[in-house]
C-alpha cells in the first residue's frame, strides 16, 4: 500500500481520521494509496502557495501544517490548522483548472502524501466517494468561515467565542452521550474567535466548571450550550 518507510499500522490510522477517505471500499483505499507519491518536509516549509495552480492534492500523515493568507500588504493571516488525515489542495478536485486560495505551511517536521490533479481527478471520476468526501471538507471551511464571521458581531471575548464553539457545534458537531462533540484545539478556537490562546484557555475553563462543557486533549464537549451565555463577563473583555 503506502511506501515502506510508513509503519503498516498507519493506513488504517489515515482512514479513521480522514474526511477525505471515509466510506471508500478497500479497494478503492487499494488504489488510493498506491497512486499517492510520499513527501516530507522540514517544519516551516510552505507546501502550497495562494494563486499559484490548484495541480496537487494532499493529505497529512505526520506532523502538523495550517493555512494562512498573504494580505496585500504583506502580512500573513493565519487560519486553521491542520492536523494528521486532514486534506490541503481540494480545489485540485475541481473540472476547472483552478487556483490555491490559501497557502499552507508545515509547523513541524511533516509527512504527506500527493496525488498530481489528473491522478486524483481520475480516482475521483471511478469512485465517486471521494468527490463526495471533498465536497464534505469544503462544507466543513464554510462552517469555519461562518463562525469566524459570527463572531465578530460580539463585543466581548465571551460573545465571540461562544458564539464560535455553537456554529461548530451545528456545523460539524458529534452526537456525544454528553452532549455535542467537537474536534477542535484552543489554538484553532483562538485564531477562529480572534482571541488570545490565553483567553481562550481561561474561558473554556470557566466554562468547565459551570457545566457548559468538558474538555479533552484535540476535543470539546457541550453538555449544556445554554450556559455559554450565561456566565458572568464582568472580567472578560479581552479582544
Amino acid at each position: 500500500m503506502l511506501q515502506e518507510d510508513l509503519h503498516t499500522s498507519e493506513p488504517n490510522s489515515l482512514v479513521h481520521n480522514s474526511r477525505l477517505l471515509r466510506r471508500l471500499s478497500p479497494t478503492a483505499l487499494e488504489e488510493v494509496f498506491r497512486a499517492a507519491v510520499q513527501r516530507s518536509y522540514p517544519a516551516n516549509v510552505v507546501i502550497v502557495e495562494q494563486n499559484t495552480r490548484a495541480d496537487r492534492l494532499f493529505l497529512l500523515v505526520k506532523g502538523c501544517a495550517r493555512y494562512f493568507f498573504l494580505t496585500p500588504d504583506g502580512k500573513k493571516a493565519y487560519l486553521l490548522w491542520l492536523t494528521p488525515g486532514d486534506a490541503f489542495g481540494a480545489a485540485s478536485l475541481l473540472a476547472e483548472q483552478s487556483e490555491f486560495l490559501v497557502s499552507t505551511e508545515t509547523s513541524a517536521d511533516s509527512q504527506v502524501l500527493m496525488w498530481q490533479r489528473p491522478t486524483i481527478r481520475d480516482l475521483a471520476t471511478r469512485y465517486p466517494t471521494l468527490l463526495e468526501n471533498g465536497l464534505s471538507i469544503a462544507s466543513d471551511y464554510l462552517v469555519w468561515y461562518l463562525a469566524t464571521h459570527l463572531s465578530l458581531i460580539s463585543d466581548t471575548a465571551r460573545g465571540r467565542l461562544a458564539h464560535v464553539l455553537l456554529s461548530l457545534a451545528r456545523g460539524i458537531g458529534r452526537k456525544h452521550p454528553k452532549g455535542i462533540s467537537l474536534e477542535v484545539t484552543n489554538e484553532q478556537l483562538a485564531n477562529t474567535a480572534h482571541l488570545t490562546h490565553f483567553t481562550v484557555s481561561r474561558l473554556l475553563s470557566k466554562w468547565q466548571r459551570n457545566g457548559a462543557l468538558s474538555k479533552g486533549r484535540g476535543r470539546i464537549i457541550l453538555c449544556h450550550p445554554e450556559l455559554l451565555f450565561k456566565y458572568s463577563s464582568s472580567s472578560l473583555t479581552e479582544s
